[in-house]
């Protein structure tokens, strides 16, 4: 479902094409392509959805109590000189219980974790295709467990109710502005079963700050919001937000607050939602999440998690690797 967390990974990269014209004496631009990925696996309970068999312990890999779904990708960037580029990036799930490829978690075919093409240059970045939401990559910029699939704020609002990714979406980022940057999403009516959809963000990041607000629509229905940031402190962090998530005009809105701790190799955090207002069931709920982490190598790491989601306990003990 979700992007790497900020853990470095050490992409394996593969120059394709390095060449000089023979007739101009001119230099054709460099390309690359990167292979990159992630694989997770762990074993679990999870009592939140309609599944009976997985209320039970067992492995689980790309479940809700995984930290990622294991996927593979490649990207690749061509120089095209004078400061423009043009590059592209496929994604694609799979499950390390069965090796099939997985697209419960991202939607789509095949490649449907990512499928883009983009340009860019001083003048900014315009991509086409099926990829991440601005909403979503604004909050996971100041989410303390970035894009886990755990996520409490994530999981109870639905990523500020933008989702994760969406088909079809003509976008464009801003170069940055000082300490601000903005990133707008639109999905024409056609490509959307009749309705268009919007989504646009602006994120502020200096030093120890980083805050974004995202707001998103679909036609003929209420907005999503969310409002959050965090602070970093030494070996601390603390984030706090406002969300509303719309399910057509049915809303779900409330706030979260989290503190984390790192200690060497070892991180701890623990982040609570609480709704203010809940049109998707009969009460209101308070969700919380605690997570564990260890970090094994740059890009390896243990992780044991327990969330507390409208009423039910669901917790995964796993590892991740990124390549």
């Amino acid at each position: 479902m979700k992007l790497p967390v900020r853990a470095a990974a050490a992409p394996i990269r593969c120059v394709l094409m390095s060449a000089t014209l023979g007739l101009s004496g001119a230099a054709m631009a460099q390309s690359s392509v990167t292979i990159f990925g992630a694989a997770d696996a762990g074993i679990g309970k999870i009592e939140y959805g309609d599944n009976p068999g997985a209320k039970k312990t067992q492995m689980i890999a790309g479940s809700l109590m995984n930290h990622a779904t294991s996927h593979v990708g490649l990207r690749g960037v061509e120089d095209l000189g004078g400061g423009l580029k043009v590059g592209f990036n496929f994604e694609t799930n799979l499950s390390l219980e069965n090796g099939n490829n997985l697209t419960t978690g991202s939607g789509g075919g095949f490649w449907g974790r990512s499928a883009r093409l983009y340009v860019e240059g001083g003048w900014g970045q315009l991509e086409m295709g099926r990829t991440y939401v601005p909403s979503f990559l604004s909050m996971i910029s100041w989410q303390l467990t970035a894009a886990a699939n755990y996520s409490v704020v994530g999981s109870t609002y639905n990523w500020g109710g933008a989702g994760v990714r969406t088909n079809s979406m003509i976008g464009y980022r801003t170069p940055r502005f000082g300490d601000f940057s903005a990133h707008l999403g639109y999905v024409l009516k056609h490509d959307n079963g009749g309705a268009s959809r919007w989504d646009a963000t602006l994120k502020y990041a200096a030093g120890p700050i980083v805050a974004t607000l995202g707001v998103n629509k679909v036609q003929n229905a209420k907005a999503g919001y969310s409002l959050g940031g965090r602070y970093s402190f030494g070996g601390f962090a603390v984030a706090a937000s406002y969300n509303q998530a719309t399910r057509v005009n049915a809303r779900r809105r409330g706030f979260s607050l989290g503190g984390q701790a790192t200690m060497g190799a070892a991180t701890l955090t623990l982040d609570v939602t609480r709704d203010t207002k809940n049109e998707w069931a009969a009460k209101k709920y308070t969700n919380a999440l605690l997570e564990g982490r260890y970090a094994l190598s740059k890009r390896t790491f243990i992780y044991a998690a327990m969330l507390r989601l409208d009423g039910t306990n669901n917790y995964g003990l796993g590892v991740r690797h990124n390549f």
